[in-house]
């Protein structure tokens, strides 16, 4: 004890003010007030714990993937991930197809009877507008993907600004209302010590709609899209797109996510076995419908070239009074024709059912080169006419009939052409595990592969953030 009075009284006060500063003392209000503050603390923490949880349930992400190759192994590939506010993804997918099986959707039963039985399990109902969930579990599992982000190559954005952007198109949403979503990330992420680093410019990010629905140029609630490739922030990012900007030098055309989902290599050359050998009854098929507001209107010249072929070309009209039982009729249509006619699609070069058609073993006829030679060549073959048939849609708007152009390619011809379709098939399905296949790569390998590679030639010309110079 120090004997020293005014030190004893002085802590005997100091004491008699902290107790009287309890929450037990204060007004009944006040108390109010506390008790509020606390429970809503409480909640948050639960509800984000709640969210966390779910969403590693949701992309089924384990542990002994993600990682899991020696460290010399990832040279120069290591990926950290960012883990966002759910606000910028899990909380965007709302709906139900998409939630369900990992983000592949219903299991399409349907098919019965169309595919193997045995193979019948990887195929699904899955929603054209899912790739960036796809993405993004596959990268929550990435083999070289790392939790330390000093040590990273690149940065993953898991942003699903598809479905944010899908969420605001319907109804009256004005221009600021469908740039938000994208605004706040930007917000978010430029916060980040390893974004402002390198000004992005080691960052990628997936887009799930075409690149189109993000380049709107003016603030104008009438034009259509965001503009949240067009933000400042953006201009360094390398994208990778279900349909990219085919001269924009940081986007990566991907393919669309499709129907089948290859559980292992067994699945797939069984895939393969079955559409080598399948007996197809139709020199061309055709899924489409006139669209009669457009004048002079390709789709429809190409649906009367068929209707009055109907001995050779198989006709599914995908109108929304016909389109009943969805992808199966289509499919079938696929896998019934040697060809399948495929114009420019109505959002972009590349119509929705490109890859369907290829995933048949069809062989595709494009109208536009920009359809698949100019976007997708890092998944198809290198020599055009070594898979698909070219036919200048000026030629058939003149009369040339599509049929005898394609009576033209002789038995030997169409089949290996069909042999090097299926050869490339692997390339543009997105497999079901998590963690992709042993000795196969899949379309989400190859595109990562060209997003490093993208990267590694703007490191090596010393061009980081400089995006008029790569």
């Amino acid at each position: 004890m120090s004997g020293n009075p005014s030190t004893e009284l002085e802590g005997h006060t100091n004491h008699k003010s902290r107790v009287k500063s309890s929450p037990f003392d204060l007004t009944p209000i006040r108390r109010t007030l506390v008790l509020v503050v606390i429970l809503f603390h409480v909640f948050l923490v639960l509800n984000l714990t709640r969210t966390h949880n779910l969403a590693l349930s949701f992309l089924n992400v384990s542990s002994k993937t993600y990682g899991s190759l020696p460290y010399e192994a990832c040279h120069s590939r290591r990926i950290f991930v960012y883990d966002l506010p759910p606000m910028f993804n899990y909380e965007l997918v709302n709906s139900s197809n998409i939630n369900l099986n990992n983000g592949f959707g219903r299991a399409a039963k349907e098919f019965t009877g169309i595919v193997p039985e045995s193979i019948l399990p990887a195929w699904y109902w899955t929603d054209l507008l899912s790739g960036e969930v796809a993405y993004h579990r596959r990268m929550l599992n990435y083999k070289c993907r790392t939790m330390e982000p000093e040590s990273a190559t690149a940065f993953y954005i898991p942003f699903y600004a598809g479905l944010a952007l899908t969420k605001s198109l319907g109804g009256n949403n004005t221009w600021r209302e469908r740039d938000w979503h994208c605004e706040m990330l930007i917000k978010w992420v430029q916060q980040q010590k390893w974004w402002n680093r390198s000004n992005g410019s080691d960052h990628f990010i997936m887009l799930g709609r075409v690149s189109w629905d993000f380049r709107r140029l003016r603030d104008v609630d009438g034009d259509w899209g965001s503009s949240f490739i067009n933000m400042p922030a953006m201009q360094n990012v390398i994208r990778l797109s279900v349909q990219g900007h085919m001269w924009d030098k940081l986007e990566i055309s991907v393919p669309y996510p499709s129907l089948f989902h290859p559980r292992s290599n067994i699945d797939i050359i069984e895939w393969q076995r079955f559409i080598r050998s399948r007996r197809r009854n139709h020199l061309f098929a055709f899924v489409g419908e006139a669209r009669e507001p457009i004048q002079n209107d390709f789709q429809g010249i190409l649906q009367k070239q068929c209707l009055n072929e109907s001995t050779v070309c198989h006709h599914v009209d995908c109108g929304p009074k016909n389109y009943i039982d969805g992808k199966t009729t289509v499919i079938a249509a696929f896998l019934d024709s040697d060809f399948c006619l495929q114009p420019r699609g109505e959002e972009g070069f590349t119509g929705r059912f490109v890859f369907d058609c290829m995933l048949a073993g069809s062989i595709p006829v494009f109208f536009s080169r920009e359809t698949a030679y100019f976007q997708y060549e890092l998944f198809m073959p290198v020599e055009p006419e070594s898979y698909s048939v070219f036919i200048n849609p000026n030629d058939v708007r003149n009369k040339t009939d599509v049929k005898k152009v394609l009576e033209g390619y002789g038995r030997m011809e169409v089949e290996t052409m069909r042999n090097k379709v299926i050869e490339y098939l692997p390339r543009f399905v997105y497999t079901k595990p998590s963690q992709g296949l042993e000795k196969i790569k899949d379309a989400f390998d190859i595109a990562i592969e060209a997003m490093l590679s993208k990267y590694k030639a703007h490191i090596e010309k010393g061009r980081i953030g400089n995006l008029n110079e790569i």
